[in-house]
Formats: C-alpha cells, structure tokens, sequence
C-alpha cells in the first residue's frame, strides 16, 4: 500500500542538483527540495542591525526567495518529518537555522520532528549513514557565521559612505578585501622601491673521460673561491671576475669530490580548499571563483567529497580502495604497506572531516558525463588524491666538483638527478627535469676547454597572481577557505586591483588611494595581525569558546568612534588633491581642473555644480585607469590582416570597461581583437607539442 504525504520525510538541501542525486539514493518515502541557497539575509537597503540592542540582526527574506520560502512552507505542513541536510560548513549551518526561522519549524523541532544531518560526500552510503546519526543545529557554527556577516556588514555599511564623501561617490570598503587589497599595494610599492644589485657567475667546460674511456665535455659553475662558499647572489666584483677568468686556463684541473645521493620525494597532501585553488591557477589556469563553481557542480553531482575544507584527513574506505586500485593498475611496489597520514595545520579541521578526493576512487575522469572543465578539475583531484596514497619516489642526485689550482683554489660544480623509482610521480605530473651526468672517476685530471662569465641582475619580488595571493591570505590567517574566491572577485570588481596582461595583480590609482586613506586613518581595519586576531575569533566562537556579540563589540566600539573622528578632521582635498590645469571650460570659460573617478583621471570644470562639464583626458581611455598600463606588443603577427601585431589594450568604455584585451596595432584599419592573452596560447602550444 502507497503511503499518503503525511507519513513522508521532507529533506531540505540548497540546490535542485544537490536534491536530484539524493533523490536517486532514497525512496518514495522521502520528498528531496532545495532552499536555492540563503533564504534570508540582511536587507540591501539598510544597515540591518540594531547596534543598541546588542547587535541584533534584522534579518529578511529577500524578493527572490518569497516563492520557494512559501512551497517549502506549504510542504512542512503535509510532512511527518523534515531533515535539514544542507552543507557541513558554518554557511550550510547558518542555512539550516534560517530554515526553521523562515519556515516557523521551531515547534516541530522542540518535538523533534525537525532533524539536522551532515555528510561531506553525496553517495547512498554517505546519505544513509547521516540519516542514521541525526544531530541538532550547531548553533556555535551558525553564531560564527551570523558574527562574520554582522562584522563584515558594519565595516563596510559604515565605512562606505564615509569613502563617498571624503575620496568620491561610489567606492565600498570590506573588513578582509581591505586587507588583500593593501597586500597588492605593498607588493607594488616594494617593486617600485627595489634598486637592482648587480652580479656575475662563472662558468667553465671542461673535458673528461668516463670509465668507458668515452670524451665528454662538462658545464661547471663556480661554487667556491679559496674554499670559501660564494654568498648570494653572486659575484659584485667585476675587475675581480675578470682576474679569475684569467687565472682558469693558467690553473691545474682535476676532479676533487663526487657525491652521490638517494633522497625520497614524498608526495603532497589531498586537495583542501586553498591548495585546489592555488594549484587550479597554477596548472589549468582557472581563477579561484571558476574553480569554485566547478568543483560545487562535482559535489553536487556526487563525484568528489566537499569541497570547502581545511582538512587533510582521508577516510579509512577511501584509502583502502585507493591501494586496491594502485596495486591492479600500477603493481604492489607502488602501493603503501598501511594509508599515509599528514600533519593537520588547521585549528578548526572537525568543520570538514575530510579533504577533497573522488567519492569513489576508481572512476576515472575519461568515464564521466560531465563538462571539459569539470573533468580537468576532477582528474587533477584525483590524481592528488591518489599520488598521496603512492609509495615515495625515489630520487638519486650526484654532484661532481671540479678544483682549479691556479692563484687560488677555485671549486667548480656541476649536478644532475635521475628517478630511480618515480613512485607517486607516476600518477601526479611533475616538472623536475633528470640530468644525466657521466660516470667519471675522483682524483683524475681534466682537461680545460673554455670559460665565461654572465652578468646578472637581481629581480623585485613578483607581483601576486590569484595563486600566490590566496597562499599570502592564508599564510596570514586573512579570511578563510570558503572566503578567498569572494575577496579576489570583490577587489576586482570595485577596480581597486586589476590583472595585468600576464594575470598578476596591480593596484589601480584609485585603490592606491583608497589603501592609503585606510592605512593612515583606520590602521586596525588593515592590519594583517588584527584582522588574524577578528578571524581567530570566529573560530573561538564557532568552537563555543566566544561569545559572538562580545566579539563584535570589541571590534565596534572603537572603529565607530575612531570613524566619527576622522567625518571631522578628515577634508577631501587631503585625500584626492585636485589638479589644475590651463584649460578653460568651452561652456563657462572657469579652468579646468583634473579630478579622479573610479576608473582614473577625467577633466571637470571648477565651476561644477553650477556647471557639469567633463572631458576625457588623452590616454584615460574613456575614463578607465590606464594610468598603470602599459601596451605590450606580443611580437605576434595579426593574424587577420598579417601586417600588423598583436598588443594588449584596455577597454575604455561599457561593462567590460578596464578589461584587458588584445589587438591589431593597426586599429582602425584592422578591428581583429581577442580576449585571451595570444603569448599565453603560444606557450600552451609549445608545452602541449614538448
């Protein structure tokens, strides 16, 4: 007999995919509907919190989740049950209490008929093993999340329109983006700062026999001068370089030391949530907020475990199955004799039980039904996974050293490595490149061929690409896994950082501006060590250690005072100076003066507001900041006309104003343009036919 809807269970998730897989694991008995994410939140056109009554939220459900908050609600009136199975995570926490909030559940909870479950993997095993362990909303978890949102609201609700009035209209400010933004600035400060040292090394050939009597000509590089290792980077002495080069081909030569090696290669962690995304720049070149997107739709395919965590731990199951698989595909040698464990660095790791693998290791990409995209960010998953569950490679190093007896001794190196045995090498692609060197003796004479010396400079430190600045925010302890993708995208976004045409990370003029004004007069609110501190305690609170209001308040009380402070003494034309110019306005004949806006400098006539005049500035390009971009020409033929080359622009106008793109050098006369960097295809070519 079909049982009637009153005796279903109603299974709320956040998304209509997550609730199609586990609708094809559980039976007629169960009703599987989605939130399609947060259903209520802080109103957009107020600040939503009531700071005299200890930091209350005024929480709303916004325009666009009216109509499913009414579904669900009609649902949970035809229900015997329903269980909150929204994700593992504070957000999916904060989800599930706003559930009982909106849809007036806490009854049916207090009776316990309002379950909570967590799984960190989408499988029938997974669903049916948290049905079986129901447990009640954590609510440390959701005051942590709640805390976050009311702390990042107050800074930036407060502090933006502070920004419009004394720097210009339209600029936002957040408690973490603040931060990554003064990284940037600082990087590009040091670079601006970095004077160049100049250094040479020495190289010499020199020619020797193997024991199979077999000539060989050898490359050595200068080590040590009078046994006295050369300190870095290198020679500044050039007269001196210039002697010793002179010494050489006067100097006896023979073979003084081999050193021969074995060192095993270990291979790294699983994939947690900031590593995925650095090694997806890094390796497929997607940007944090792509990568996101993907490995969400693999969750909530089923494919891969959650994917916001800060967990290296791997399941028992998962591990056993990995060495079954390594031991058919690969043999015994290249499976563990028992699962390899890593070291947790994460305070917090009981948020995510574990790190991200496949759901089931033995499904390769090549056999899903899924996009391009997804499948590269699966497989590279995968083989992370894997490769961490692989026996070491085996690497042999040998270093010749080669003595010079001349006016000096002069020690002269070479070295080269080999794989002995490539262990988890053989699932997780490496860039180490094997030199062979030839098997010569100690002791024996060489015979001197040639020298030369090559003149080096220093570099500046390099600027921040998505990878390395998601490293530097972790590092730091700014922000946390599920935040990184959300603070690049908002930096970018409010144009205080762009991405050059190689896709590091530059300040705009504006955001310069902006960090400088938060450096000088709200030093705490870019303060790499406070905002740590802010983010420590969210995790005392989300472990029930804090309280989330103190937490607020401590923060609050004296950012709003420091804020009142500064509406006084701060003037604008402290802040963005403007500059005069000989211009006069064709409308009022008052002068011309340059101003800023959010997309660089314009001209404004000084009699503004009386008279609204404005005029773009020659190489403004319509009004977009190019005051820090320069066109690079890529050497590569346009290849619609063939005439001309290809350069990167900027484009001036629209929404995709201040976007990078590249074009003929011939424009007009030629309108080819692309979006993707040419020099970047090049070498993807290059590598792919290597």
């Amino acid at each position: 007999m079909t049982k009637t809807l009153d005796n279903k269970t109603l299974v709320i998730v956040e998304s209509p995919t997550k609730a199609n897989t586990i609708a094809r694991f559980l039976g007629s008995d169960y009703i599987i509907d989605s939130s399609f994410g947060h259903i209520r939140d802080l109103p957009k056109s107020k600040l939503g919190i009531d700071c005299e009554k200890n930091f209350e939220p005024q929480y709303v459900i916004p325009t666009k989740s009216r109509k499913q908050v009414n579904a669900l609600k009609k649902e949970v009136m035809k229900v015997k049950e329903i269980i909150l199975a929204t994700d593992e995570d504070r957000e999916g926490e904060a989800i599930a209490y706003h559930l009982v909030e909106a849809l007036d559940l806490k009854d049916k909870l207090a009776q316990g008929d309002v379950k909570r479950i967590v799984f960190h993997e989408i499988t029938e095993s997974a669903i049916r093993e948290a049905l079986s362990h129901p447990r009640s909303i954590n609510m440390a978890m959701v005051d942590a999340q709640q805390a976050r949102r009311v702390l990042d609201r107050l800074v930036g609700y407060k502090l933006s329109p502070f920004l419009w009035k004394k720097v210009m209209r339209g600029l936002s400010a957040g408690r973490v983006q603040s931060v990554a933004v003064r990284l940037i600035v600082q990087r590009e400060s040091e670079i601006k700062d970095f004077k160049p040292v100049e250094y040479y090394t020495i190289e010499v050939e020199l020619e020797a026999y193997d024991k199979e009597l077999k000539k060989h000509i050898i490359t050595f590089a200068l080590a040590k001068i009078g046994g006295k290792a050369i300190e870095k980077p290198g020679m500044t002495d050039k007269d001196k370089v210039e002697n010793i080069i002179l010494d050489l081909p006067k100097s006896v030569w023979k073979i003084e030391n081999i050193i021969k090696k074995d060192t095993k290669r270990n291979p790294l962690p699983p994939f947690i949530t900031s590593t995925l995304q650095q090694t997806a720049v890094n390796r497929l070149g997607y940007s944090s907020k792509k990568t996101m997107m993907l490995t969400q739709r693999l969750y909530e395919k089923g494919y891969i475990t959650y994917m916001r965590t800060d967990s290296v731990n791997l399941s028992k199951e998962a591990t056993l199955v990995a060495s079954e698989f390594i031991t058919e595909n690969y043999g015994k040698e290249y499976a563990l004799l028992k699962p390899r464990k890593f070291s947790q660095k994460s305070k917090l790791a009981q948020e995510a039980h574990e790190a991200i693998r496949p759901t089931n290791p033995k499904v390769l990409s090549a056999s899903l039904n899924i996009e391009p995209a997804e499948k590269k960010v699966y497989e590279m998953i995968w083989q992370r996974f894997m490769a961490s569950q692989m026996q070491s490679a085996s690497i042999t190093s040998t270093t010749i050293e080669a003595l010079a007896k001349g006016k000096d001794k002069y020690t002269f190196r070479v070295s080269g490595s080999m794989i002995a045995f490539d262990g988890f090498l053989r699932v997780w692609p490496t860039k180490m490149q094997e030199i062979t060197l030839p098997n010569i003796d100690e002791k024996k004479e060489v015979l001197y061929k040639k020298s030369s010396s090559n003149q080096h400079f220093t570099e500046p430190p390099a600027r921040y690409n998505e990878a390395s600045l998601i490293k530097a925010l972790e590092e730091h302890g700014i922000g946390r896994p599920s935040t990184y993708a959300s603070i690049i995208s908002v930096i970018q976004d409010r144009n205080y950082v762009i991405k050059n045409e190689v896709k590091r990370f530059e300040p705009t003029e504006i955001g310069e501006i902006v960090n400088n004004l938060l450096v000088e007069h709200f030093p705490k609110i870019v303060d790499i060590g406070f905002t740590s501190d802010v983010e420590e305690s969210l995790d005392e609170v989300a472990l029930g250690v804090s309280n989330w209001r103190e937490v607020i308040k401590e923060f609050y009380e004296p950012f709003n005072k420091n804020l009142e402070k500064k509406y006084e003494e701060i003037q604008k034309s402290e802040i963005v100076p403007e500059e005069k110019t000989d211009k006069k306005c064709p409308e009022c004949s008052k002068d011309m003066i340059i101003k800023r806006g959010r997309f660089g400098k314009f001209l404004a006539c000084s009699g503004f507001p009386d008279c609204k005049h404005t005029e773009k500035i020659e190489g403004e390009s319509g009004g977009a900041n190019t005051s820090l971009f320069k066109s690079v020409s890529t050497g590569i033929r346009c290849p619609e006309c063939g005439q001309g080359e290809l350069v990167s622009r900027r484009v001036g106008k629209g929404r995709a104003r201040g976007k990078i793109f590249w074009g003929c050098n011939r424009y007009p006369d030629c309108k080819h343009a692309v979006w993707e960097n040419p020099l970047a295809e090049k070498k993807e070519k290059k590598e792919k036919d290597a």
